[in-house]
């Protein structure tokens, strides 16, 4: 299990590399992902253990998103089952993985929240408040704060499962091994954040904007057409990560 180092290039290339791996199955895809977000959020609204057991869920879940753009890029058939490999061969190591998750999620809420002494900023995000309770200041502060707190989590798991499902790496060997690539190719996934943030604003902004100056419709009758872009752009997503592992650990064993 040996990490490569990648150029920033590369990094700057996953995502559309990902929409390729996306074209080659979309129904397929967007099967796959109707189910992982309808099924997760179902769960999530059981009180108190729907969430603990969708962030359980997580690593595992991932495993089978990476399995489906592996299939898609070899030309596969993309099925729902895909979505629960992870689970039938090696459930007890992704629920390590998943309760280790877990544990940094509630850190970091539990740190978020400390911050947000008023609660305005849990107000706003949980849609109890407004946004225009919040300074431009003071969300710009919550979000980079958050990003901060996120990353070495992000860092930890965006290999593990995979290398848990795929190379018989042990959790904690999985978490080590996973953060350290990242670490090691900071160069390429400071220009993948960057691709893919400009394309998550640029995107859903011009499908707002374009009729707004071609048709002179009112922005509200176009928001609606933000969601099934984001829909579209969730397997581009989930494909880049498979694309980004490849390119840094290889095929697996």
């Amino acid at each position: 299990m040996q990490a490569r180092i990648v150029s920033a290039a590369r990094g700057a290339r996953w995502l559309a590399e990902g929409w390729g791996v996306f074209r080659a199955a979309p129904l397929g895809w967007l099967s796959l992902v109707f189910v992982y977000l309808f099924g997760t959020q179902l769960i999530a609204l059981i009180p108190i253990v729907g969430v603990v057991v969708a962030l359980l869920a997580v690593p595992g879940l991932t495993v089978g998103m990476m399995g489906a753009a592996r299939a898609a890029s070899s030309g596969g058939v993309l099925r729902v089952a895909m979505l629960f490999d992870a689970f039938r061969g090696g459930a007890r190591q992704q629920l390590v993985l998943g309760a280790v998750y877990l544990a940094c999620s509630m850190l970091i809420f539990a740190a978020m929240s400390l911050a947000d002494g008023d609660g305005t900023l849990r107000a706003a995000l949980s849609g109890r408040g407004t946004p225009t309770d919040l300074e431009a200041a003071d969300w710009i502060a919550a979000c980079a704060a958050l990003a901060l707190l996120y990353a070495p989590v992000m860092m930890m798991f965006w290999f593990a499962p995979v290398l848990v499902a795929w190379h018989s790496a042990g959790p904690g060997k999985a978490l080590f091994y996973s953060f350290f690539a990242c670490l090691l190719n900071w160069r390429a996934f400071l220009a993948y954040g960057a691709v893919t943030l400009l394309i998550m604003i640029a995107v859903p902004l011009a499908a707002l904007s374009l009729p707004l100056l071609l048709l002179g419709a009112e922005r509200a009758q176009m928001a609606p057409l933000v969601l099934p872009i984001l829909i579209l752009m969730l397997p581009t997503l989930f494909a880049s990560f498979y694309v980004s592992y490849r390119d840094v650990f290889g095929a697996e064993q």
